[in-house]
Parts: structure tokens; C-alpha cells; sequence
């Protein structure tokens, strides 16, 4: 692996977040709306399958964090065609550089405007009364997030590795992403659903990610801590290996 391809290409990534300051606010609204909507709109009434002593704001957190960190790295794929519409794609794909790399490159970043993202609505959901147990609670789910967005990051790029058409990206993308929002337990528990659709829960990924986050922030969960931890790991280095396969595969030339 080539490491200053992979830090140069993190680099861009860094630069281009920062550069447009709407994507910093536009990737913060959404979560916002939820809290107040729905968090404070639901605060009060008695949700069927909720944890005992947890009240639906806390319990809606992890799941807006996981809702931002889905959005934001399946949409991380359109840079993708974007780079193959303005020739830069096909100059790195030329270059010396082996095609590992220039993934890794492209997840880093997608990864680093994650945690950036989730830090921020970290900080807002504090002002909504929603407290972090401790420093090493923060940082399991600082893995978390890596490892969801790892997933999604690298199910984008298998996905825009084979299209070439932006507006068919952004619409098999959302055909994608909010079945798996609403299937994963990020708005209430899923033992509410019936048992055909929570068996395609299970085969959820976000629905472990969200399930862990409980378990780490709230103390609750419907899996075990270290079933959901595998169960990410597992998935993410699967969709890294994929998501190189299908890039070193691409027509991008």
C-alpha cells in the first residue's frame, strides 16, 4: 500500500469538506429536526418494547447518529462519478499507484467527515439533556461509528465502481438507504416489528451498529456488546475487500 497516495487522497477529501461550509450545516439540520421533532414530540409518551428507566430521547440518539453516519457514507460514492465526470479518476487510475490505496484513500476521508460529523451532533444532543457516560464509552463508539461508516463507505464505492450515471446513483442510494434507516431500530426498538420483518432487521448491518451505540451510551441493546462489535467488523472489512474488487474492476478508463 502506497502511503502518501492514501494521505494525499485523505487530504483532498479534507479540503473539499471544509471548503463547503452548506455540507457542514446541511449534514447537521437533519439530525436537529429529529431531535426536536421526534425526541421531544415523543419524549413523553409510553413507546411499546422500550427499555425500562430510558426515555425515547436518549434512546433516539444512537440512532440519529447512525441515520447521519449511513447518509453521509453511501452518499460518499458519488464523489466517485463526480471525479470520473471531471477526467480526475481517470488520472489517478494511471498513476503509480495501486488501487488498494486509492480506496483506503477515498474510505479515510469518507471516515474523517464522519467523525467530524458525529462529534458535532454529539455536542448539539448535550444540549438536548443527553449525557456520555465517560471517556472510554465515547471512544467504544468512536469505533463504532468507524466501523459503520467503513460498511457504507464501501458498499458506495461497489455501487458507483459499476454505474456512471449521477442522478441513477442518488436514486438506487436512497432506494438503499432508508429501508435500511427504518429497518436497523434507529426510530423504535424493533421487537415491535412483525417477526418476518424483523428477521430482515437482523440481516440489517445499521442494525448492529445502532443496537452497539445503545448498548455502549444508554446501556441497553437487544444484542450482546461483542455479537454487534464482531458483527460490524466482520461486515466492514468484507465491504472494504469488495469495494477495492469492484474498483480495481471498474471500466473508469
Amino acid at each position: 500500500m502506497n502511503l502518501t497516495a492514501v494521505y494525499v487522497l485523505w487530504l483532498r477529501e479534507m479540503k473539499r469538506f471544509f471548503r463547503t461550509k452548506s455540507r457542514i450545516f446541511g449534514m447537521l439540520v437533519m439530525p436537529l429536526l429529529f431531535m426536536v421533532f421526534f425526541g421531544l414530540g415523543f419524549g413523553s409518551i409510553n413507546i411499546p418494547g422500550m427499555p425500562a428507566g430510558i426515555n425515547y430521547l436518549a434512546f433516539l440518539i444512537p440512532g440519529i447518529i447512525g441515520m447521519s453516519v449511513l447518509f453521509t457514507s453511501m452518499f460518499s460514492g458519488i464523489s466517485v462519478l463526480w471525479d470520473r465526470e471531471f477526467g480526475f479518476l481517470k488520472e489517478i487510475m494511471v498513476a503509480p499507484v495501486d488501487r488498494v490505496s486509492i480506496v483506503m484513500g477515498r474510505i479515510l476521508g469518507g471516515v474523517s467527515t464522519v467523525l467530524i460529523q458525529v462529534v458535532l451532533i454529539m455536542l448539539i444532543s448535550l444540549l438536548f439533556g443527553f449525557t456520555i457516560p465517560g471517556v472510554v464509552e465515547f471512544l467504544i463508539t468512536m469505533v463504532f461509528i468507524v466501523l459503520i461508516s467503513t460498511t457504507f463507505i464501501g458498499i458506495g464505492l461497489i455501487m458507483a465502481s459499476r454505474m456512471k450515471d449521477m442522478h441513477g446513483f442518488n436514486l438506487i442510494t436512497q432506494f438503499i438507504i432508508f429501508p435500511t434507516f427504518f429497518l436497523s431500530g434507529a426510530l423504535y426498538p424493533i421487537t415491535n416489528l412483525p417477526n418476518v420483518v424483523k428477521i430482515i432487521s437482523y440481516i440489517d448491518p445499521l442494525t448492529y451498529g445502532v443496537d452497539g451505540m445503545r448498548s455502549v451510551l444508554i446501556g441497553a441493546s437487544t444484542f450482546p456488546l461483542m455479537l454487534n462489535l464482531v458483527v460490524m467488523i466482520t461486515l466492514s472489512l468484507v465491504t472494504v475487500f469488495l469495494g477495492a474488487y469492484a474498483f480495481e474492476k471498474s471500466e473508469s478508463l
